[in-house]
């Protein structure tokens, strides 16, 4: 129970902090699909230059990398959604300059504080698969959005399945 008690107490302090801090909303200006893109850098898993691997404003990378999707209320790793990560794990070991970002997002149900815990818990079951698979662990590091970053806007379980996710930036 007094165990219960302190990890209760850890995640309304680091849902606390994250408050104070804030998420400070990315204007449109200089983001993806900007006209600030720049820069082609990266090769494939062969070595070869990469084409298309565009890091936004010099630093950032989205969309690189299939999408990795939990059931409600877990995260627990499917094992469909091993390849996804083992690709990332991939290009990580033939990039050794880049480093990532693992975002963890949740469904619309459920408190604030609880989907913000839930998604820190499925970026950071990503990010130890990912050192599981011999990606320095310093190179990883997890953001959780909870449900305030929703791609379906529906309210129903097939809209809900795609917010139920983990997403990969790549950081130069």
């Amino acid at each position: 129970m007094r165990s219960r008690r302190w990890m209760v107490v850890l995640i309304v302090g680091l849902a606390g902090l994250l408050a104070v801090t804030g998420c400070k909303k990315r204007s449109r200006k200089g983001g993806i699909g900007s006209d600030d893109v720049v820069g082609v850098t990266g090769t494939d898993v062969y070595g070869g230059p990469l084409e298309g691997d565009r890091f936004v404003d010099g630093m950032e990378m989205r969309g690189q990398f299939s999408v990795v999707y939990f059931d409600y209320d877990s995260s627990q790793i499917r094992d469909s959604e091993r390849a996804q990560i083992e690709e990332v794990a991939s290009y990580l070991s033939s990039n050794p300059g880049v480093n990532l970002i693992v975002e963890g997002h949740c469904d619309e149900r459920g408190s604030n504080e609880y989907n913000l815990a839930l998604g820190e818990r499925r970026a950071l079951a990503i990010r130890a698969y990912l050192v599981g698979l011999g990606i320095d662990g310093a190179r990883v590091t997890t953001k959780s959005f909870g449900e305030e970053q929703p791609v379906a806007a529906g309210h129903d379980e097939m809209s809900w399945s795609q917010n139920r996710r983990g997403e990969f930036v790549l950081v130069q």
